[in-house]
């Protein structure tokens, strides 16, 4: 006979001084399913780690790390996997080959015919989907890991890298442990959805960013930055996440009614139900992000490299200038032009917009609601309906935007902020990193409230 879980009442009454979040989290151990799921996430993360201490052979560590201080491009790869890239491991892309594979099945999806009606077949047709996804994961990996191996040859950190002749061999070994360690830690991700807490894939990105976070201090320390510069580094840290915290949980209500019809006694009655469709601002997450790093950071990284492998002056002129205005540290080394961080802002808010509608135009609101017998107040059924649900997430999606295409620049504002960061080279942390920690721990303490709340417990959230 299955025991009854105690209440929440039960347990603030036998230990009333005890903090919320303290006794949720003992609550939590206290039931054997959830303290499993617990246990079982935490022991694929550390399986992570252990594979994102794994090397590639052939590796030069002293030359390896002065490439990372001297370039945007690789920490901001190392920053999806989880430091690993860092380290050149088997797992030194990350899930980031998966997560570029999944955005371009997501872009894919409302244009390719085919793939729009596997995306209406309900369960069926997400898993389809999912499948090509991974499909397509695999070349990605093999071509991400091999432009990796590019990057980083100019280096001296790695051997000479070519598909063919007698080097060929090594290449072709490193690309193809890096493409299985991607694929490893993409399957790692799936058995943490189905048997652990939380999501994944983003737990993994969360772990490798947190790894990295015991080294932020020493690293700050080492380089002569004052306790004043720290102490307003924590305070402009703190601000910004409770920032990213309220826009990631902002979201716009709108009001919906539902009609139906119940057959009782004989006869048939009409009863009415109310709800709201949540539209988030920030419906985009760290996507547009993403996107927008990308786009910025190739130029200034194809000219540094131009001009290291030409003595023609007038391409070195104009790499200069490339690396000078688009480039995320310039020639000096310490603080961004305005330029970068005016291009990094515009297209942040760009690719917010891009990818909010893409989304909202696969989610199909309108028909789903008129399908369902839902209604909203004073608006027509169907197409009217569409078209007030696209003014108010447009409305919103400014703020969205906005906020994105601020808190994407903040890392590169402190210098002229705070003084004593001139010299600081880079930051572990990056404001994509604040945003991907914020919502993967917001949707993992939802998940295990969801937990405790059928268990009639009390959980983290009010």
């Amino acid at each position: 006979m299955t025991s009854i879980p105690r209440p929440a009442r039960a347990a603030r009454a036998q230990a009333p001084n005890r903090p919320r979040l303290l006794q949720a989290l003992i609550d939590a151990f206290q039931q054997p399913d959830i303290r499993r799921k617990l246990l079982y996430t935490m022991g694929l993360l550390v399986v992570f780690r252990f594979v994102a201490h794994v090397p590639i052979p052939g590796v030069n560590a002293a030359l390896l790390k002065d490439a990372f201080e001297n370039s945007a491009l690789l920490g901001f790869l190392d920053l999806f996997s989880g430091g690993a890239l860092r380290q050149l491991s088997v797992a030194a892309m990350g899930v980031y080959p998966y997560i570029t594979a999944s955005i371009i099945m997501q872009l894919l999806t409302p244009v390719v015919p085919s793939l729009q009606a596997l995306s209406r077949e309900g369960e069926q047709g997400r898993n389809r989907i999912q499948l090509y996804t991974h499909y397509l994961a695999v070349p990605m990996a093999f071509v991400q890991g091999y432009s990796q191996l590019i990057i980083l040859e100019p280096t001296g950190a790695i051997g000479n890298v070519t598909l063919t002749g007698p080097d060929a061999l090594p290449t072709l070994s490193a690309v193809i442990s890096m493409t299985a360690g991607t694929m490893f830690l993409v399957w790692l991700g799936e058995l943490i959805t189905e048997n652990g807490i939380g999501n994944g894939i983003s737990l993994i990105i969360f772990g490798g960013i947190v790894a990295g976070l015991p080294t932020l201090g020493p690293s700050i320390i080492d380089q002569g930055v004052g306790f004043f510069s720290i102490g307003m580094l924590a305070v402009i840290a703190v601000g910004v996440l409770a920032l990213i915290v309220f826009v990631q949980e902002a979201q716009r209500r709108i009001p919906v009614q539902y009609a139906r019809s119940v057959f009782r006694s004989g006869r048939m009655y009409r009863q009415s139900g109310q709800s709201h469709v949540p539209l988030r601002v920030n419906s985009a997450g760290m996507i547009p992000m993403i996107f927008a790093f990308s786009v910025v950071i190739f130029p200034a990284t194809a000219a540094n490299y131009l001009r290291n492998q030409t003595d023609v002056s007038w391409v070195v002129s104009i790499s200069n200038f490339v690396v000078d205005w688009f480039g995320p540290r310039g020639t000096s080394g310490n603080i961004v032009s305005p330029v970068y961080m005016a291009t990094i802002f515009l297209l942040v808010m760009v690719f917010t917009f891009f990818y909010t509608l893409v989304i909202f135009q696969q989610q199909n609101l309108a028909e789903n609601l008129q399908k369902n017998g839902g209604f909203i107040p004073g608006i027509r059924p169907g197409r009217p309906t569409a078209e007030y649900i696209m003014r108010v997430l447009v409305r919103i999606t400014w703020a969205g935007a906005i906020f994105l295409g601020a808190v994407s620049i903040v890392p590169y504002l402190l210098p002229y902020v705070v003084a004593g960061f001139r010299n600081v080279n880079s930051l572990t942390i990056t404001s994509t990193g604040l945003i991907i920690i914020v919502g993967v721990v917001l949707d993992t303490m939802r998940q295990l409230e969801s937990q405790l709340m059928m268990r009639n417990y009390e959980g983290f959230i009010r």
